[in-house]
């Protein structure tokens, strides 16, 4: 499997890979991410999917968990928010 564009930046930029892990550290301490995953997690293993191996995850649409998304693709919806839209980027015509 080929590396992915930012997977190629950060093993190119040891600095900005270590500023990106050392900012991911902290947001994801923070009791809004904290009590996301452990939503997550709950419903997870409510309906047996946690750790199984299928390669999915609960998925939220309008902060409510919707039921299932391929983990690739559960990475925010072009229709959900600006936010989401600038983490996926878009596809050049």
């Amino acid at each position: 499997m080929a590396l992915g564009r930012t997977a190629k930046y950060y093993r190119d930029n040891p600095e900005a890979r270590k500023k990106h892990q050392d900012y991911q550290k902290t947001y994801q301490k923070s009791p809004d991410q904290v009590a996301k995953r452990v939503e997550l997690n709950k419903y997870n293993r409510q309906h047996g999917n946690y750790g199984n191996g299928d390669g999915k995850d609960a998925a939220h649409h309008n902060g409510v968990i919707t039921g299932y998304k391929k983990a690739s693709a559960n990475r925010g919806s072009k229709n959900d928010s600006a936010g989401d839209r600038r983490a996926r980027g878009s596809k050049k015509k």
